[in-house]
Protein backbone atom coordinates (compact mmCIF):
# COMPACT_ATOMS: atom_id res chain seq x y z
CA UNK A 1 0.00 0.00 0.00
CA UNK A 2 1.20 3.53 -0.80
CA UNK A 3 1.10 4.88 2.76
CA UNK A 4 1.88 8.48 1.82
CA UNK A 5 -1.06 8.48 -0.60
CA UNK A 6 -3.25 6.77 2.01
CA UNK A 7 -2.54 9.51 4.56
CA UNK A 8 -3.13 12.16 1.91
CA UNK A 9 -6.49 10.52 1.16
CA UNK A 10 -7.35 10.40 4.87
CA UNK A 11 -6.56 14.12 5.19
CA UNK A 12 -8.69 14.83 2.10
CA UNK A 13 -11.65 12.95 3.57
CA UNK A 14 -11.39 14.68 6.97
CA UNK A 15 -11.28 18.12 5.36
CA UNK A 16 -14.12 17.40 2.94
CA UNK A 17 -16.36 15.78 5.54
CA UNK A 18 -15.88 18.32 8.33
CA UNK A 19 -16.08 21.53 6.31
CA UNK A 20 -19.55 23.06 5.87
CA UNK A 21 -21.63 21.61 3.06
CA UNK A 22 -25.28 20.73 2.47
CA UNK A 23 -25.21 17.62 4.71
CA UNK A 24 -23.49 19.33 7.64
CA UNK A 25 -25.65 22.45 7.46
CA UNK A 26 -28.83 20.35 7.44
CA UNK A 27 -27.57 18.27 10.37
CA UNK A 28 -26.73 21.41 12.36
CA UNK A 29 -30.23 22.77 11.77
CA UNK A 30 -31.86 19.40 12.48
CA UNK A 31 -29.94 18.98 15.74
CA UNK A 32 -31.13 22.39 16.88
CA UNK A 33 -34.73 21.96 15.73
CA UNK A 34 -35.37 18.30 16.60
CA UNK A 35 -32.55 17.20 18.91
CA UNK A 36 -29.88 14.53 18.42
CA UNK A 37 -32.02 11.42 18.92
CA UNK A 38 -34.55 12.36 16.23
CA UNK A 39 -31.70 13.28 13.86
CA UNK A 40 -30.10 9.81 14.04
CA UNK A 41 -31.91 8.41 10.93
CA UNK A 42 -30.68 11.45 8.99
CA UNK A 43 -27.11 10.79 10.20
CA UNK A 44 -27.24 7.08 9.31
CA UNK A 45 -28.75 7.85 5.91
CA UNK A 46 -25.89 10.21 5.06
CA UNK A 47 -23.17 7.82 6.24
CA UNK A 48 -24.56 4.68 4.58
CA UNK A 49 -25.78 6.50 1.48
CA UNK A 50 -22.47 8.20 0.81
CA UNK A 51 -20.37 5.10 1.48
CA UNK A 52 -22.63 3.16 -0.93
CA UNK A 53 -22.08 5.90 -3.50
CA UNK A 54 -18.28 5.67 -3.11
CA UNK A 55 -18.43 1.89 -3.49
CA UNK A 56 -20.72 1.80 -6.54
CA UNK A 57 -18.91 4.59 -8.40
CA UNK A 58 -15.56 3.03 -7.53
CA UNK A 59 -16.69 -0.39 -8.76
CA UNK A 60 -17.80 0.85 -12.15
CA UNK A 61 -20.84 3.08 -12.14
CA UNK A 62 -18.50 5.97 -12.85
CA UNK A 63 -17.99 4.62 -16.38
CA UNK A 64 -21.71 5.16 -17.05
CA UNK A 65 -21.34 8.84 -16.20
CA UNK A 66 -18.27 9.10 -18.43
CA UNK A 67 -20.19 7.51 -21.30
CA UNK A 68 -23.29 9.68 -20.74
CA UNK A 69 -22.16 13.08 -19.38
CA UNK A 70 -25.74 14.38 -19.67
CA UNK A 71 -26.61 12.25 -16.61
CA UNK A 72 -24.17 14.26 -14.49
CA UNK A 73 -25.72 17.50 -15.73
CA UNK A 74 -29.24 16.27 -14.93
CA UNK A 75 -28.18 15.16 -11.43
CA UNK A 76 -26.38 18.45 -10.83
CA UNK A 77 -29.41 20.61 -11.60
CA UNK A 78 -31.86 18.25 -9.91
CA UNK A 79 -29.66 18.51 -6.82
CA UNK A 80 -29.62 22.31 -7.07
CA UNK A 81 -33.43 22.43 -7.30
CA UNK A 82 -33.79 20.09 -4.32
CA UNK A 83 -31.35 22.15 -2.24
CA UNK A 84 -33.39 25.29 -2.96
CA UNK A 85 -36.49 23.44 -1.73
CA UNK A 86 -34.64 22.24 1.41
CA UNK A 87 -33.36 25.76 2.09
CA UNK A 88 -36.96 27.05 1.98
CA UNK A 89 -38.12 24.30 4.36
CA UNK A 90 -35.27 25.03 6.78
CA UNK A 91 -35.83 28.80 6.62
CA UNK A 92 -39.49 28.36 7.61
CA UNK A 93 -38.73 25.90 10.43
CA UNK A 94 -39.12 26.86 14.04
CA UNK A 95 -38.66 24.62 17.07
CA UNK A 96 -40.79 21.47 16.85
CA UNK A 97 -43.78 21.75 19.16
CA UNK A 98 -45.42 18.77 20.82
CA UNK A 99 -48.42 18.81 18.48
CA UNK A 100 -46.14 18.81 15.44
CA UNK A 101 -44.04 15.80 16.35
CA UNK A 102 -45.79 13.51 13.87
CA UNK A 103 -46.68 16.16 11.31
CA UNK A 104 -43.09 16.99 10.47
CA UNK A 105 -39.64 15.90 11.42
CA UNK A 106 -36.03 15.62 10.34
CA UNK A 107 -34.98 13.99 7.10
CA UNK A 108 -35.53 10.23 7.00
CA UNK A 109 -32.87 7.57 6.44
CA UNK A 110 -33.93 7.00 2.82
CA UNK A 111 -34.29 10.70 2.10
CA UNK A 112 -30.76 11.37 3.37
CA UNK A 113 -29.31 8.34 1.55
CA UNK A 114 -30.90 9.28 -1.78
CA UNK A 115 -29.90 12.92 -1.36
CA UNK A 116 -26.22 11.95 -1.68
CA UNK A 117 -26.72 11.24 -5.39
CA UNK A 118 -27.74 14.84 -6.07
CA UNK A 119 -25.36 16.48 -3.60
CA UNK A 120 -22.84 18.61 -5.53
CA UNK A 121 -20.23 18.49 -2.75
CA UNK A 122 -20.74 14.73 -2.50
CA UNK A 123 -19.84 14.32 -6.17
CA UNK A 124 -16.69 16.41 -5.69
CA UNK A 125 -15.64 14.07 -2.86
CA UNK A 126 -16.48 10.89 -4.80
CA UNK A 127 -14.72 11.97 -8.00
CA UNK A 128 -11.65 13.05 -6.00
CA UNK A 129 -11.69 9.79 -4.07
CA UNK A 130 -12.00 7.52 -7.10
CA UNK A 131 -9.58 9.39 -9.38
CA UNK A 132 -6.86 11.07 -7.30
CA UNK A 133 -6.56 8.34 -4.64
CA UNK A 134 -7.22 5.16 -6.60
CA UNK A 135 -3.55 4.17 -6.38
CA UNK A 136 -3.52 3.68 -2.59
CA UNK A 137 -3.55 -0.05 -3.35
CA UNK A 138 -4.74 -2.52 -5.99
CA UNK A 139 -8.32 -2.65 -7.26
CA UNK A 140 -10.78 -3.64 -5.77
CA UNK A 141 -9.11 -3.43 -2.33
CA UNK A 142 -8.64 0.31 -2.87
CA UNK A 143 -12.42 0.78 -3.22
CA UNK A 144 -13.03 -1.29 -0.08
CA UNK A 145 -10.55 0.84 1.90
CA UNK A 146 -12.07 4.07 0.55
CA UNK A 147 -15.55 2.88 1.48
CA UNK A 148 -14.50 1.95 5.04
CA UNK A 149 -12.72 5.30 5.52
CA UNK A 150 -15.87 7.02 4.26
CA UNK A 151 -17.96 5.14 6.83
CA UNK A 152 -15.62 5.99 9.73
CA UNK A 153 -14.93 9.65 8.91
CA UNK A 154 -18.55 10.18 7.85
CA UNK A 155 -19.86 8.81 11.14
CA UNK A 156 -17.62 11.06 13.24
CA UNK A 157 -18.33 14.15 11.14
CA UNK A 158 -22.11 13.78 11.00
CA UNK A 159 -22.37 13.02 14.72
CA UNK A 160 -20.24 16.09 15.57
CA UNK A 161 -22.36 18.41 13.40
CA UNK A 162 -25.65 17.07 14.77
CA UNK A 163 -24.37 17.32 18.36
CA UNK A 164 -23.24 20.89 17.71
CA UNK A 165 -26.77 21.77 16.62
CA UNK A 166 -28.20 19.97 19.65
CA UNK A 167 -25.83 21.84 21.96
CA UNK A 168 -27.30 25.12 20.71
CA UNK A 169 -30.79 24.17 21.94
CA UNK A 170 -30.32 25.51 25.50
CA UNK A 171 -28.80 28.72 24.09
CA UNK A 172 -31.32 29.44 21.36
CA UNK A 173 -34.38 29.12 23.54
CA UNK A 174 -36.92 31.36 21.83
CA UNK A 175 -38.82 30.50 18.65
CA UNK A 176 -37.55 33.76 17.16
CA UNK A 177 -33.90 32.82 17.69
CA UNK A 178 -34.42 29.32 16.26
CA UNK A 179 -36.10 30.79 13.18
CA UNK A 180 -33.29 33.33 12.75
CA UNK A 181 -30.69 30.55 13.06
CA UNK A 182 -32.53 28.38 10.54
CA UNK A 183 -32.75 31.29 8.09
CA UNK A 184 -28.97 31.68 8.40
CA UNK A 185 -28.57 27.93 7.76
CA UNK A 186 -30.84 28.21 4.71
CA UNK A 187 -28.68 31.04 3.34
CA UNK A 188 -25.53 28.94 3.87
CA UNK A 189 -27.24 26.00 2.15
CA UNK A 190 -28.01 28.21 -0.86
CA UNK A 191 -24.40 29.46 -0.82
CA UNK A 192 -23.26 25.85 -1.19
CA UNK A 193 -24.84 25.93 -4.67
CA UNK A 194 -22.15 28.34 -5.89
CA UNK A 195 -19.82 25.58 -7.18
CA UNK A 196 -22.71 24.08 -9.18
CA UNK A 197 -23.34 27.25 -11.13
CA UNK A 198 -19.69 28.30 -11.23
CA UNK A 199 -18.96 25.20 -13.36
CA UNK A 200 -22.00 25.75 -15.60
Amino acid sequence: MAFSLFYAFLAFMVVMYFTPGPNNIMLLSSGLTYGFRRTIPHIVGIVIGFAFMVATVGLGLGTVFLAYPILQTVLKYAGAAYLIYLAAVIAMSGPAKSGEEKARGPMTFWGAAMFQWINAKGWVIVIGTITAYAAITQFPLNVAIQTVISLVVGTVSTVVWALFGTALRPILTSERLVRAFNILMAILLLASLYPVFMDA
